[in-house]
């Protein structure tokens, strides 16, 4: 399966071991709760739903590569107690608590939530000092004598053995006491997350292009060579910061991240010509309804161009989607702490909400309760408020100062959805005088592309959810007409033969 399909298999697993009955007690007991074995290739997200799915359930994560411990930290360093047996006193050996026990204490005492996951990366790569332990901590979920607490379920991960020389085969006995799921790389799958997590344009772009150099493990005469979605996401982001800072991307950055010498150059040569596109169809312009007068080359160049400004249009409109989304989780933690002012006996104190604010970030950031959109909204809020309580000072009327600020913000935030959604239904217009009409068989491959590409992103479902565009129905609406009517035309055609 790919790596969104586990991530529900997962997710469901996790919602099932931790569902109890009317007396409390789990549903499927404890040592009847199966850890869950995720085998796949390496950089393909493991670790990021794992993430995913404890943010969504509102539960802890606890995460390990294991092959970074020891027997030692694992079981914890023995330690000599005495007790009594049969009347005499021996001197026994005992364990200190593991590390990765006691970090899953810490855990729950840090946030004040008992369930979550355990995650042990790389399980069957373990030195061969620390592989007994691994088996019993499998089969009984313990480390020595110390046991995970109930409420936390153990998901690991390993890499199959034609990626990794260390990898060990587990026996049939651990075998049958896990959940394996199998995992394979799978970019359209990928795509759902690359665009909530904001990967670069040209890389969706170039994906889209040249799906098979998505994930490439290869050995050859040369060595080894290879390129994974962690790769790709980790040059999204520093072309991000190189792009902000006026620092040129070339062959020789992509190859640090895109260990491939053919696919790195490949792509360097792809991303200059991206930045070309984008100069010469001018996206900003036709965002605001002004579109190339020669839409006739475009519709008659090569494919490869075309899904190049398809990406680009929406790169440009999921960057505004994400920008809206962040907008409305600031103005929502703004409205709740001036709604706590007016309800305290101290209304009006902003600074004291300020305050609050810091606190409960703090708070989660130690308890690992936030995910990178979060904690970005929470930072934003903070100096939004900041400004609030700067502004407000001590007057007589800060409270009345403080929502006047926060209408004044709102109104500005429903200026720039407004012109988000005209950004969108001008993309749409764009599509349609370039491409044709999208019920005819020739002008209905780009459009759907387009359509697909909003359909199946998070931000853009969102926004279009929330806020409404007629442009998205009417062609959606369209689009799924002419589906129906090929459908039809098939059954016939199946009947007359």
């Amino acid at each position: 399966m790919n790596i969104r399909e586990a991530k529900e298999e997962v997710k469901n697993a996790v919602r099932a071991y931790l569902e109890k009955d009317e007396a409390g007690q789990f549903e499927i007991p404890v040592e009847r709760q199966r850890p869950i074995l995720l085998m796949g290739p390496p950089g393909i997200g493991k670790t990021a739903i794992m993430e995913q799915i404890a943010h969504e359930l509102n539960i802890n994560l606890v995460s390990y590569t294991i092959t970074h411990h020891t027997r030692q930290s694992a079981i914890g360093l023995p330690k000599i107690s005495e007790k009594e047996f049969g009347g005499k006193k021996y001197s026994v050996t005992e364990y200190t608590m593991s590390e990765i026990v006691a970090s899953v204490y810490d855990q729950i005492e840090k946030s004040g939530i008992s369930e979550g996951i355990l995650f042990l990366d790389e399980i069957n790569c373990v030195s061969e000092t620390l592989a007994p332990t691994m088996l019993q901590f499998l089969q009984y979920k313990t480390f020595g004598s110390h046991k995970v607490p109930d409420g936390f379920i153990i998901v690991t991960a390993g890499n199959p053995a034609r990626f990794n020389k260390s990898v060990r085969d587990f026996d049939i006995v651990t075998l049958d006491r896990v959940r394996q799921i199998n995992i394979e790389e799978d970019f359209d799958a990928w795509k759902d997350y690359a665009y909530k997590a904001g990967i670069h344009g040209a890389i969706m772009a170039y994906l889209e292009i040249k799906k098979d150099n998505f994930y490439s493990i290869k050995t050859d005469v040369d060595g080894r060579s290879f390129v994974t979605a962690r790769g790709w996401e980790d040059l999204s982001r520093v072309i991000k910061v190189h792009e902000k800072l006026g620092i040129a991307v070339d062959e020789k950055l992509c190859a640090q991240y895109l260990q491939n010498q053919d696919v790195a150059g490949d792509f360097a040569t792809y991303y200059e010509l991206y930045l070309k596109y984008n100069e010469l169809y001018k996206i900003p312009d036709i965002l605001e309804g002004r579109f190339p007068e020669d839409k006739k080359s475009i519709r008659e160049g090569s494919f490869d161009e075309k899904l190049s400004i398809i990406g680009l249009l929406t790169d440009a409109l999921m960057d505004e989607f994400r920008s809206y989304a962040h907008a409305q989780s600031v103005q929502k933690i703004l409205f709740e702490k001036i709604k706590s002012a007016a309800e305290s006996e101290k209304a009006g104190n902003m600074s004291e909400e300020l305050d609050d604010l810091k606190a409960e970030l703090d708070r989660k950031k130690e308890a690992q309760l936030l995910d990178r959109e979060e904690e970005r909204a929470l930072l934003s809020a903070i100096r939004a408020l900041s400004e609030c309580v700067q502004m407000t000072g001590t007057s007589d009327d800060a409270l009345g100062m403080a929502k006047a600020w926060f209408t004044d913000r709102e109104n500005r935030r429903q200026e720039d959805m407004k012109k988000t959604g005209e950004h969108l239904t001008n993309s749409f217009d764009f599509m349609e005088q370039t491409f044709g009409d999208p019920m005819s068989l020739s002008g209905s491959q780009e459009m759907v592309i387009f359509l697909t590409e909003l359909s199946n992103a998070y931000h853009s479902l969102k926004f279009i959810r929330e806020t409404g565009n007629e442009a998205y129905y009417r062609f959606n609406k369209l689009l799924l007409l002419s589906d129906r009517k090929q459908e039809l035309k098939d059954m016939a055609m199946e009947l007359v033969l």
